[in-house]
């Protein structure tokens, strides 16, 4: 397991905690631990250590732009591929990188739910 890995994954995980409303847990298998808001899935962590990648929601077109320019983001396993991407660690991918993906994936997702669904402010 690479150090690189195990910190895109921890910071990952941080970063998810720290927003509201914020569950997780492994629903699609083991090797999958996966975080929702509102039951609403914004992040997917893969626990397989030949292969430490986290998934998170993107706009299309902020997507196609994060793949052209980063080596180790592709378009999101598991999931539609317009609109998740998988980061992987590598040249370029800190962990401000790392949160921001993690933020904008939660906010994408609890802004499309229901108002009575979103996450309230505390």
């Amino acid at each position: 397991m690479s150090a690189a890995g195990d910190r895109l994954q921890d910071t990952a995980r941080q970063a998810a905690l720290a927003l509201l409303d914020v569950s997780h847990g492994y629903p699609f298998t083991p090797g999958l631990d996966v975080y929702k808001v509102a039951g609403k899935v914004f992040l997917i962590v893969t626990d397989d250590p030949d292969e430490q990648i986290i998934t998170v929601k993107c706009e299309p077109e902020h997507a196609r732009a994060q793949v052209r320019g980063y080596a180790t983001i592709t378009p999101g396993r598991y999931l539609d591929k317009r609109h998740w991407i998988s980061l992987g660690a590598g040249l370029g991918i800190t962990e401000r990188l790392v949160t921001d993906a993690v933020e904008d994936s939660y906010g994408l997702v609890a802004e499309r739910l229901p108002r009575h669904d979103r996450p309230a402010a505390r």
